[in-house]
């Protein structure tokens, strides 16, 4: 009995010293101290064994190796997955040459690798709809892969999603140096995928390619998943004219996590709307609950771009990155002719090169302003920007404004090359601005 009790005594002893070792996992909390959801850390990737049958096109009469457009052939077999219950179109190894695809509730694209969707070159193979650009809705091409009202849409695979964008951007070429003012609506051209309307979307591994537009778009989406993605255009040669990697319009909740981006426009792009009274229409909207982590980017114009249809952002962290050659890190582009508000933004442990580290400056891209008596004074406040060492043309590049009012902001454990004429944070257009351990060129700044 002694010896019983004795044994009981020592595990009680064992589970109390086990229990004290547990090791406590801190929540982690947004900019604005906010808890951040345990999904936002979940790395876990989609299986695509669990998401039904398999439907591999080659299996469908969809033929592969020929320029012949498959768009209804392809379309077909989406549909009859659809009409199934679900399941998951397979994009085996060869090439598939496609117009426009409209995904339904319960399909997924998966492509494998050695496999490529490729769009077509001609923009007639694909549908003109309403749809989202620019900040406004109107219609357009639509892109290569739609979804729209969705709950659990993924594309997945080792493939490759390829827009076949030079000629598009040739195109667009030749129609800018005959017009300097011409714009996305005047050279029209598809996207690579847009997702509308949509939750719980994850898409990983794949390729995704010389897109004519815009690379990929999401609007009014919530739990959104980029994993490990290698996003690619032209930025050398016949460039890729705005081919962002990721637009994020009017959504919350998103993850761009591990991706490889080099494009001829900017990375990472939150918007949500553009115009005297963009704030009052109710197709626009905030942008928050946005995580960029562990990125690596190549040549971009900017790592985080918050514009240049922005309304209202906030909650936005980026960290993790390495730039190889960025023209700037954080971009906050101010249209005089859109009430603004960007706020609670946090840069952290990003290396590499780039030209700007911090720009913000007004934007005038096709400025149109109207009659406004109440229109808002646009404001950025609450940006931090810690453990920083990069070689920058420009650290600290701000201008001030009498459209916009730019209110605390912090900077910590900052170690640059600053190849600015005049020293860091001479001109201190900002209220509030708080410097810890800035070291510039060797120098600390106080």
């Amino acid at each position: 009995m002694k010896q019983r009790l004795l044994m009981g005594l020592v595990l009680l002893m064992l589970c109390t010293v086990a229990m004290g070792k547990k090791k406590v996992t801190k929540q982690e909390v947004w900019p604005n101290g906010e808890p951040m959801a345990e999904w936002f850390t979940d790395t876990a990737k989609v299986d695509v064994k669990t998401l039904g049958k398999q439907y591999v096109l080659t299996d469908y009469g969809v033929r592969q190796g020929t320029t012949d457009i498959q768009t209804k052939a392809i379309q077909a077999v989406i549909d009859r997955a659809a009409e199934a219950g679900g399941g998951v179109i397979v994009v085996p190894r060869g090439t598939f040459y496609t117009g426009s695809l409209f995904f339904k509730q319960g399909t997924h694209l998966h492509i494998q690798e050695g496999g490529v969707l490729k769009g077509s070159e001609r923009v007639h193979d694909f549908e003109i709809r309403e749809t989202r650009i620019e900040g406004q809705t109107c219609k357009y091409f639509v892109a290569l892969v739609n979804a729209d009202g969705l709950d659990g849409f993924t594309i997945t695979g080792k493939g490759t999603i390829d827009g076949s964008g030079e000629p598009y951007w040739e195109e667009f070429w030749i129609r800018r140096e005959w017009n300097r003012q011409c714009t996305n609506k005047d050279a029209q051209r598809p996207r690579l995928t847009y997702i509308s309307n949509s939750k719980n979307v994850t898409i990983q591994d794949v390729r995704l390619i010389n897109s004519p537009f815009w690379t990929n778009h999401i609007y009014r989406c919530d739990h959104v998943r980029y994993l490990d993605l290698y996003i690619y255009s032209s930025t050398t040669g016949i460039k890729g004219p705005s081919t962002d990697a990721i637009d994020i319009d009017v959504c919350h909740d998103v993850v761009v996590r591990g991706c490889y981006m080099n494009v001829n426009d900017d990375a990472v792009v939150l918007k949500g709307g553009k115009g005297t009274f963009a704030d009052q229409a109710p197709e626009n909207g905030p942008c928050y609950n946005i995580l960029v982590e562990n990125c690596h980017y190549g040549t971009v114009h900017g790592c985080m771009t918050l514009g240049s249809e922005s309304v209202h952002d906030w909650n936005v962290i980026m960290r993790n990155c390495v730039a190889d050659n960025t023209n700037n890190v954080l971009w906050l582009k101010m249209r005089p002719d859109t009430p603004q508000h960007y706020e609670y933004v946090r840069v952290e442990n990003f290396t590499g090169k780039c030209r700007n580290c911090l720009l913000i400056r007004g934007w005038t891209q096709f400025y149109e302003k109207q009659d406004r008596p109440d229109m808002p004074l646009s404001q950025c406040n609450n940006v931090a920007f810690k453990n920083i060492q990069m070689d920058c043309g420009v650290f600290f590049n701000v201008e001030g404004s009498d459209k916009f009012r730019l209110t605390d902001f912090s900077f910590e454990d900052i170690d640059v090359k600053d190849g600015a004429k005049e020293k860091a944070f001479t001109k201190r257009p900002i209220e509030n601005l708080t410097l810890q351990n800035v070291v510039v060129n060797g120098e600390k700044i106080e």
